[in-house]
């Protein structure tokens, strides 16, 4: 009878056990790790630095300075502001940019989100309309602009040309001193609402399911679940975006400089529009850079009494 050997036992090696790193190689490790963190956000810090930072830093100084390009600059203190200040131009600048922030307001930021709110309760081609809402985004904004232009035209103009057709009376549009801001607003109204729609989108398809149900259990009609549940629970985004709304609307540019430029009779002669004139056109950039250290004084105290104002209890906007 034959005997079956056991194989031997093995024999399992066991690592030493590590001492932890000191602490010198944990401060050289961390260091290392931050410092390729900024080696990857260098290209963008000197891109923010060379493009942002300094344009802004130079504008602030060139302000008390008069100043044209070749001469050797002279410091004249707060002359430029005083000159802007009494311009006739400005008074009306101002008034065009506050009453076009306005109309954005009550136009611009009610529309998207009452339209996120459609696509948000549609079964079928949500793409497709996401899409379509979406695509004028992607169109240059001068194109878009001129576009409009060419709609706004009172004499072979799409719009008027519509309005003839159901005989209805037709409008000036941007020719007229009355009308043409509000023509603007929805220019850029529907230029810009896309990306507002999308965030919009995105918020509304984050809020629980079960709290809509719980509403409707309760009797809550459409209007009410939207006030009671939507709102509340997209106030973080509204308040956000209306934040970032007011600060681009101040701003607005493009529509006046390619539709109307400025008229008819300054009626949408704005801000930057005017900063605009005093540089390229009137060739002092002294009282361009003293307007647009208003604007930016202005901006910058309306964020920080804003940002105070909305701020909860748990120190976010919520």
């Amino acid at each position: 009878m034959k005997t079956v050997e056991s194989p031997p036992h093995e024999v399992i090696a066991v690592p030493p056990i590590q001492a932890p790193p000191a602490a010198g190689d944990r401060r050289r490790r961390r260091f290392a790790d931050q410092a390729r963190a900024y080696g990857f956000l260098l290209g963008g810090l000197v891109c923010f630095a060379l493009f942002s930072w300094y344009p802004a830093i130079r504008a602030v100084v060139i302000a008390f300075q008069k100043y044209t390009p070749g001469s050797e600059p002279e410091w004249v203190g707060t002359a430029n502001f005083t000159r802007v200040w009494h311009d006739p131009e400005f008074t009306a600048a101002w008034r065009n940019t506050l009453t076009f922030t306005l109309l954005a307001l009550l136009i611009g930021f009610a529309v998207p989100f009452v339209m996120a709110l459609v696509l948000n309760e549609l079964r079928h081609a949500k793409a497709f309309f996401r899409v379509v809402v979406y695509l004028p985004v992607m169109i240059p904004p001068v194109v878009s602009a001129l576009l409009w232009k060419w709609f706004y035209d009172p004499g072979a103009g799409l719009a008027n040309e519509v309005l003839r057709f159901l005989h209805l009376p037709t409008s000036n549009w941007s020719n007229g001193a009355d009308t043409a801001l509000v023509s603007l607003v929805i220019v850029a109204t529907w230029a810009n609402m896309g990306g507002t729609v999308l965030i919009y989108l995105a918020a509304l398809q984050s809020i629980p399911g079960e709290l809509y149900e719980a509403a409707e259990l309760d009797g809550a009609n459409l209007l009410q679940r939207v006030r009671h549940v939507t709102i509340p629970q997209t106030r973080f985004v509204i308040l956000m975006l209306m934040l970032l709304q007011i600060i681009a609307t101040m701003q607005v540019f493009t529509e006046p400089f390619v539709i109307t430029g400025g008229g008819p009779e300054n009626a949408t002669v704005t801000v930057l529009y005017l900063i605009y004139k005093y540089a390229f056109l009137y060739n002092d950039f002294g009282g361009a850079c003293a307007l647009s250290v208003m604007l930016l004084v202005l901006l910058g105290a309306f964020s920080a009494v804003y940002l105070r104002l909305t701020r909860s209890g748990d120190g976010d906007l919520a």
